[in-house]
C-alpha cells in the first residue's frame, strides 16, 4: 500500500489502520518526518522532495490518495493490474477514471459518510490503543483563522485542533 502525505491529517490514520491489517506500507513524507510513520507502522518512509515514489513503489495493491492532481495520475502507475487508487479529491480527477481502466486498475472516488458501524469501529481502534490521534496544534475557537494559515502552510504533522468550551 502506498499512502502519501503519510503524517498529514489523514494519511496518518490511513498508516495506523492499513498497519492494524497487515499489508506491507509506503509512506510519502518529508525528509524530517520520517520518525512518524514508522512508528505508526509505516515499512518505508519515501521523501516525496527528493525522491520519486513512483521509482520506489510499483505492483501495489491500494493507493488512498488525499492530494489530487499529477499525485493522483502518477499513482495509476505503480498499481499492479486489478489495484485500487481511492481518491478523496474528486475535483478535475474524473477525467482520468478512463485511464484508470487502461492498466486495470480501478478509482474509487471516496466521500465520507458516518454510520453507526463505521464509527463503533473506529472507536474500537481507540479503545484498544491501534488508533491514536496526532495533533500538530490546538487553537481555541476564536483562532480558527491561525489554524487555517497553519494549516495551508501544508507543514505540519498530523491534526490541527479547534478547541470549544
Amino acid at each position: 500500500m502506498l499512502i502519501h502525505a503519510a503524517v498529514g491529517g489523514v494519511g496518518h490514520l490511513v498508516v495506523q489502520s492499513a498497519g492494524a491489517g497487515g499489508p506491507y506500507v509506503i509512506g510519502t513524507a518529508g525528509g524530517g518526518k520520517h520518525d512518524l510513520p514508522r512508528e505508526l507502522g509505516a515499512g518505508e518512509p519515501v521523501d516525496y522532495r527528493t525522491a520519486d515514489f513512483a521509482a520506489r513503489a510499483n505492483d501495489v495493491d491500494v493507493v488512498p490518495d488525499t492530494l489530487g492532481g499529477d499525485v493522483s495520475t502518477r499513482s495509476l502507475d505503480v498499481l499492479r493490474p486489478g489495484g485500487t487508487l481511492v481518491t478523496i479529491v474528486p475535483t478535475g480527477f474524473e477525467d482520468d477514471a478512463g485511464n484508470a481502466a487502461e492498466p486495470g486498475v480501478r478509482l474509487a472516488v471516496l466521500l465520507v459518510e458516518a454510520d453507526r458501524a463505521g464509527m463503533r469501529a473506529v472507536a474500537d481502534l481507540v479503545a484498544e490503543g491501534k488508533l491514536r490521534l496526532h495533533v500538530d496544534a490546538a487553537f481555541p475557537l476564536a483562532e480558527a483563522g491561525r489554524a487555517h494559515v497553519l494549516g495551508e502552510t501544508g507543514r505540519t504533522t498530523g491534526r490541527i485542533v479547534l478547541t470549544v468550551r
